[in-house]
């Protein structure tokens, strides 16, 4: 590299599992990554919230003073690993007021204030990325914002956590209940001690409403995404999902439902085995790209980890830092759309209805007369077992969501229906 290339000075927020990476990736291939950004890059300071050594990071390079890095002049792009949405927020928007670009893994953070943050950005001239904030390693955003910006995005779907893909997984491929699943994905490290955030959806739902907003180009926020766990999905539920050739996903989900108007979602889903997302194993993550030109696309990889989510990152350093080489900025968010909201009770899907019923003559008629009561057609209907231990499996054609629930209520009111055990919803079933 020429002495006349310039020197881009890194400051990094935060040096938990992935901001070590980083720092050692960054201190390890400093010259490789250089080359291909076209500036000299020098990481400055690292930020951290307690005082103390951190593996493979020069010590002379923390901090605890978060401020003096935003702050610092000679400091041209911050990597904001902290996560959380203070300090973060603050800190990110002090650098962008002091000209710095940020590159951020935050997801909460994007789904909560990312359109204050991004206008923020765009004010400054300065870029704001955030591969690794959905996906880990899969180059998703990067596609969507760029590779598909002349496109039109009708539908994504994604398996987007890998605590929750494994779970499903275990419980589809050995026969093996949710806790105990549960109990070895904390012990491998899959899950956390609280694994709220990923089994309720919560971590998904941040993340479906990012690929809605870059989607759709409408500013879409964590508190307008529908979200279900999969806590209720019993080994009953996946055997049933199994003996239709089909598998359980939780997916986060964003389509175009009428003009002007967007549905974003988690939930779990029967998928047929035959559907490129049913293929996604154990942590891995996976995401599915529908739009009018492409056509189908499919993103899969590594979504969460140290090393997969300090790959992304460093792609976008490599971007970032070559844009302020040369006194640019990259791809900003654009928001022009002003979309509606779906409210899940409008939202179209087939539906599986499980469901304990007494083994008598009509039972069946019953049944099928209390769904088309609500304007429900049901496409398959099987029964097994015999007298008290009677089990329906019923799936519907397309029906609204306000509609099946009416269903259900009926359902369980009804005298010859003992419990209804569980209700998925389907996508692509056969005809």
């Amino acid at each position: 590299m020429n002495s006349g290339v310039k020197t881009i000075t890194i400051g990094m927020l935060g040096c938990g599992v992935v901001g070590s990476q980083v720092a050692r990736l960054l201190q390890d291939d400093e010259q490789e990554l250089s080359e291909r950004s076209g500036a000299l890059l020098k990481l400055s300071k690292v930020g951290v919230r307690t005082a103390g050594a951190r593996d493979g990071v020069d010590s002379s390079l923390i901090t605890t003073d978060l401020q003096s890095i935003v702050s610092d002049p000679s400091i041209n792009i911050i990597i904001e690993v902290m996560g959380g949405i203070e300090p973060a927020k603050s800190l990110i928007l002090e650098a962008i007021k002091n000209g710095k670009s940020v590159i951020t893994a935050n997801k909460a953070l994007l789904a909560t204030h990312g359109h204050e943050l991004f206008n923020a950005a765009d004010a400054a001239k300065v870029d704001l990325y955030y591969e690794a904030a959905v996906a880990g390693a899969i180059p998703i955003i990067r596609s969507m914002r760029e590779s598909l910006a002349g496109d039109q995005i009708t539908r994504v779907m994604g398996i987007v956590n890998g605590t929750t893909n494994y779970i499903l997984t275990k419980m589809h491929e050995e026969g093996r209940a949710f806790d105990d699943v549960l109990k070895e994905a904390q012990t491998l490290g899959y899950a956390e001690a609280d694994p709220s955030a990923d089994i309720e959806g919560h971590d998904a739902a941040a993340k479906a409403a990012l690929l809605a907003s870059l989607a759709f180009h409408s500013t879409v926020v964590i508190d307008e995404v529908y979200c279900e766990g999969i806590t209720h999905i019993s080994s009953e539920d996946v055997l049933a999902a199994k003996s239709m050739n089909s598998v359980i996903k939780l997916l986060a989900i964003a389509e175009l439902t009428v003009k002007d108007e967007i549905s974003v979602r988690v939930h779990p889903v029967i998928l047929p085995l035959a559907h490129p997302l049913a293929s996604v194993r154990n942590a891995f993550n996976a995401v599915y790209v529908e739009s009018e030109a492409a056509g189908q696309l499919m993103f899969y990889g590594r979504g969460a980890g140290g090393a997969p989510t300090a790959s992304a990152i460093l792609g976008d350093l490599v971007a970032v830092a070559r844009h302020a080489a040369y006194s640019t900025v990259g791809y900003g968010e654009s928001d022009y759309a002003d979309l509606d909201i779906a409210p899940i009770g409008a939202v179209k899907s087939q539906f599986f209805v499980r469901l304990h019923v007494a083994d008598k003559s009509g039972v069946l008629a019953s049944i099928a007369q209390t769904f088309a009561s609500e304007n429900v057609s049901i496409q398959t209907v099987r029964q097994s077992g015999l007298g008290a231990d009677a089990e329906l499996i019923v799936v519907t054609h397309a029906a609204s969501e306000d509609a099946l629930d009416a269903c259900v209520e009926k359902l369980k009111a009804m005298d010859i229906v003992s419990k209804v055990e569980s209700v998925i919803r389907v996508e692509g079933a056969p005809a």
